[in-house]
C-alpha cells in the first residue's frame, strides 16, 4: 500500500499533533546524531514544544557550543564589515577601470587617440566600425521597411474609409433626386387641375346667354302674328 503525501500544515487535532511532534523530534534528534558521528561534527539542537516545553541534543557540551557559536557568530559580523568594505572597494576599482577602457574605445571609434594603434589595432578597429555600420544600416533599413507597411496599411483604411463615405455620399444623392422628382410631379398634378378649371371658366361666359333669349322672344312673336293673317285671309 502506498504511503500518501503529507501535507504540511498545522495539525488541528492536539492528540494527533503531540503524536506528531514526539515522533518527529525523536527523529530530529536520530538525525542530528548521526551527522556528528559519520562527519565528525559538532552537532547541537535546541527544541521548544508548543507548550514552552524545552528539549534538547548535542553531541558535546552544549554550553560550549553556544559560547562558541557565539564567539563565531561575532567574529563573522565583524569580519564581514571589513570584508564587505573591502569588496565595494574592489568593486569602485573594477568600475572605475571600466569607465575608462569604454572612454578609450569610445574615442578611437571616433577616430580619436590612434597614435598608439599599429596595423593591426587599426585593421580590428576598420573591422569593428564595419560590422557596426552593417548592424546599423540593417536596423534602418528594417525600420524603413516597417514604416512602409505601417503606411501601406493606414492607406488600406483610408482607402477602405473613403470608398464607403463615397458610396454613402452617392446614396443620398440619389435620394435628394428622388425627392426632387416627387415634389416636381406634385406640382405638376396641381398645375392641371387649375388650368382645366380656367378653361371651362372661359368657355361657358356669360354673355352667349344674350342670343339663346333673342331667338325664343323672335319665335314666340312669329307665333303670335300667324292668327291674325289668318283671321285676316
Amino acid at each position: 500500500m502506498v504511503r500518501g503525501k503529507t501535507v504540511i500544515k498545522r495539525i488541528e487535532d492536539t492528540t494527533s499533533r503531540q503524536v506528531t511532534f514526539s515522533k518527529r523530534r525523536s527523529g530530529l534528534f536520530k538525525k542530528a546524531n548521526e551527522l556528528a558521528i559519520l562527519c565528525d561534527a559538532q552537532v547541537g539542537v535546541l527544541l521548544f514544544s508548543s507548550t514552552g516545553r524545552l528539549y534538547d541534543f548535542s553531541s558535546t557540551s552544549m554550553k560550549s557550543m553556544i559560547e562558541r557559536y557565539n564567539q563565531t557568530k561575532e567574529g563573522h559580523q565583524l569580519m564581514s564589515a571589513s570584508t564587505e568594505s573591502k569588496f565595494w572597494q574592489a568593486e569602485a576599482a573594477r568600475l572605475r577601470q571600466q569607465l575608462h577602457n569604454l572612454q578609450e574605445d569610445h574615442r578611437q571609434l571616433v577616430g580619436q587617440n590612434l597614435s598608439g594603434l599599429g596595423v593591426k589595432d587599426l585593421k580590428c578597429l576598420e573591422n569593428q566600425l564595419e560590422m557596426s555600420l552593417h548592424s546599423i544600416r540593417l536596423k534602418k533599413d528594417q525600420l524603413m521597411i516597417d514604416q512602409i507597411q505601417e503606411l501601406n496599411k493606414k492607406e488600406s483604411i483610408l482607402h477602405e474609409e473613403n470608398k464607403e463615405l463615397r458610396h454613402k455620399l452617392n446614396s443620398i444623392r440619389q435620394e435628394n433626386v428622388n425627392l426632387q422628382k416627387k415634389v416636381h410631379g406634385q406640382i405638376g398634378v396641381d398645375g392641371g387641375q387649375n388650368s382645366s378649371a380656367i378653361d371651362y371658366n372661359i368657355a361657358v361666359p356669360e354673355e352667349d346667354m344674350t342670343p339663346v333669349r333673342l331667338g325664343l322672344s323672335q319665335a314666340q312673336h312669329v307665333a303670335k302674328e300667324k292668327p291674325e293673317a289668318t283671321a285676316s285671309g
